[in-house]
């Protein structure tokens, strides 16, 4: 019977012997399981759970219009109280501009009104009861002329009184007479719808017109905020001389606030009006907020191959500026409790036969599908697949059909 120590001797003499053979049979296990199993393959899950289809478009901030002011008299710009970027109320002075001569016209206007007034006033408490006097007198002269013109005649019937006397006589009546017309003339002018009032009249609203355009020249001088909004663009500083037609500054309105988007147009059939979107400006990616598509574009820019696309949005946030850089999922459909597969488990995507490697019992199985709802990452299955069947992604590239495989899954893509 061997001692320990010849046991010893003999195992240390026949180590690498002894390790060779440990090192066959596990070689020929792992070979016999590779032939069995397959190669070690990753497999993603087919799940079943709500889903929603997206398009994902970039475009920038803008409001459904835009204002541009600029002067409307030609003027030395003195003052400018705001920046640009800044919050403005309506009515709130954007430019001054110099109004020394402006002030002049519009006390030279007044003074011209008061004038005016005064003329008026001059004709109905000075012309015209003066007027009824003189026709008063001119009454009363013709009355006296023609009672004595008839005693003259009755002296000058009866022999008592020559021809002279009552030529003379006659010669009064006839300038009284004249003198009644010409008092009742001057009282017919002094009254209403008279020549001389409606001059008076005239010359007051034509002093008056020209006070309000002095005025309104005076108020061309103070630019205003027509509505409250964000100034976005300004042009102009003191010291220059503007003129009409010149867009000074460009004023954002406050309220509805849109989003413009350029969308590739193999997405247009899944576009309707209505659908919902979530967005996040690029400087606060991790905010997002709410929108609704309103607009798209009934025309195709051929040459970048995209149609313009408007969404307004619900609440916009604060920190929303005009033009900023904004990304944009539009929700185009939903399904509830959908079977889905990963997109990169799919081959002739974009083809008339899209297909999968499905696992069954150990093998590769090329398996026809029927797509769906679809997003860069999942993808409905309407015919093919159902929840909890593997699938070998495309890059597992030395997969054949029908070659066996050992399934390694892979964690769920979200």
């Amino acid at each position: 019977m061997p001692t320990l120590t010849t046991l010893r001797f003999y195992v240390q003499r026949h180590a690498g012997w002894f390790l060779l053979l440990v090192a066959a049979l596990a070689g020929g296990f792992w070979g016999l399981r590779y032939v069995l199993q397959g190669p070690a393959t990753p497999v993603l899950a087919v799940v079943q759970r709500d889903f929603v289809q997206t398009v994902v478009a970039s475009g920038h901030v803008e409001s459904p219009h835009r204002v541009e002011l600029g002067a409307q008299i030609t003027g030395t710009v003195l003052r400018i109280p705001v920046a640009e970027g800044q919050s403005v109320a309506a009515g709130q002075t954007l430019i001054e501009l110099e109004n020394t001569e402006l002030q002049a016209a519009l006390h030279q206007a007044k003074w011209a009104v008061l004038q005016a007034q005064a003329k008026l006033r001059q004709v109905h408490e000075v012309q015209a009861p003066v007027g009824e006097q003189l026709e008063l007198q001119a009454h009363a002269n013709h009355d006296a002329a023609l009672h004595a013109l008839q005693r003259t005649q009755s002296l000058f019937d009866q022999g008592f009184l020559g021809q002279a006397a009552l030529d003379e006589s006659k010669r009064s009546a006839s300038v009284a007479r004249a003198q009644l017309g010409s008092a009742q003339q001057q009282l017919r002018g002094v009254r209403a719808g008279g020549s001389d009032l409606a001059v008076a009249e005239s010359a007051l609203f034509q002093a008056q017109a020209g006070a309000d355009l002095a005025r309104s020249r005076l108020r061309y001088a103070r630019i205003q905020a027509p509505v409250s909004g964000a100034l976005i663009v300004r042009s102009v500083e003191s010291g220059d001389v503007v003129q009409p037609g010149k867009v000074l500054m460009v004023l954002s309105p406050q309220g509805e606030t849109q989003l413009v988007l350029q969308m590739d147009e193999k997405h247009l059939n899944l576009l309707k009006l209505g659908q919902a979107a979530l967005a996040s400006a690029d400087a606060y990616a991790t905010q997002q907020f709410e929108a609704s598509l309103v607009f798209i574009n009934p025309g195709v820019d051929a040459q970048r191959g995209s149609v313009e696309v408007k969404l307004n949005v619900t609440q916009a946030p604060a920190y929303l500026k005009q033009d900023m850089t904004v990304s944009v999922d539009i929700q185009v459909g939903q399904r509830s409790q959908a079977v889905l597969v990963p997109t990169e488990a799919l081959h002739d995507l974009v083809g008339a036969s899209p297909w999968v490697l499905r696992v069954v019992d150990g093998r590769a199985i090329r398996t026809p599908v029927q797509l769906g709802l679809r997003t860069p990452a999942l993808c409905e299955v309407l015919q093919g697949l159902k929840a909890g069947d593997w699938v070998i992604p495309t890059t597992s590239t030395q997969v054949l059909d029908k070659a066996r495989v050992h399934a390694v899954p892979q964690p769920a893509r979200s």
